[in-house]
C-alpha cells in the first residue's frame, strides 16, 4: 500500500516528517509516494501573506519551542531558521523531476536537513548542485530536469491538485484516499496502511 506525502522545503512540521516517514513506511513494507508542492499559493488562496507562524505572531512564537522539543523527541538536528519561510522553488523542481528514482528521498532529506539543522538558504544553486553531487547524481543533468518547462508545468499542476484536494498546510499525508494533517499525524496515517 502507499502512502501520500504532500510536503513544501520552507514547512518546518513537513522536515520532521520527511527524516522519518521513508523508514517507517518501510518497515510497514509501503511505499512513501513524495508530493513536493508549493504552500505559497495555497497561502495566497485562504488570504495569508505568508505563513500563520509569521502572520499570527503568538502561534509562532509557540512553533519555535514546539520544534525545540519535537526535535529532540525524534533525535533530529534542529536550528531555528534565520529566514522563514524559505523560498525553496528549485529544491521543489529537482525533487519533482526525480520522481521514481532512488536519489528523490535522500535529496529531500538532506536539503531539509540544510534548511532546519545548517540554516542554509535552500533555493541556492550552489547548495542544491553540492547536494545532488554528494549524493553521486549528475548534477548538471539533474538541475537542467529541474528547469524543463514539463517540470515547472508539472510542480503548478501538482500545487494545483493539493488545493483541489482540500490540502491547507503541511505535511499532508493521505491513505487510500483518507487525509491526515500534521507531523503529529504521521502515526495514525501510518497505521492506517493495510498490510
Amino acid at each position: 500500500m502507499d502512502i501520500e506525502f504532500w510536503f513544501d522545503f520552507g514547512s518546518n512540521y513537513s522536515y520532521l516528517s520527511a527524516l522519518r516517514i521513508g523508514s517507517l513506511a518501510r518497515e510497514r513494507g509501503a511505499t512513501v509516494l513524495w508530493r513536493p508542492f508549493l504552500l505559497g499559493p495555497v497561502f495566497q488562496a485562504l488570504g495569508w501573506e505568508s505563513s500563520p507562524f509569521v502572520v499570527q505572531k503568538q502561534k509562532g512564537a509557540y512553533v519555535w519551542r514546539d520544534m525545540e522539543r519535537e526535535a529532540a523527541k525524534y533525535g533530529l538536528p534542529w536550528k531555528r531558521p534565520t529566514v522563514f519561510p524559505r523560498r525553496s522553488l528549485l529544491p521543489a523542481r529537482v525533487a519533482t523531476a526525480a520522481e521514481g528514482q532512488a536519489w528523490q528521498e535522500p535529496f529531500i532529506q538532506r536539503i531539509m536537513l540544510a534548511n532546519f539543522a545548517d540554516d542554509r538558504e535552500i533555493d541556492d544553486p550552489v547548495l542544491v548542485d553540492e547536494v545532488l553531487r554528494g549524493l553521486g547524481v549528475d548534477a548538471a543533468a539533474a538541475l537542467a530536469a529541474a528547469a524543463a518547462p514539463e517540470t515547472k508545468l508539472k510542480l503548478r499542476a501538482r500545487t494545483e491538485e493539493a488545493q483541489a484536494k482540500g490540502i491547507f498546510g503541511a505535511p499532508m499525508f493521505f491513505v487510500d484516499g483518507d487525509m491526515f494533517w500534521g507531523n503529529d499525524r504521521l502515526d495514525d496515517a501510518l497505521a492506517a496502511l493495510r498490510p
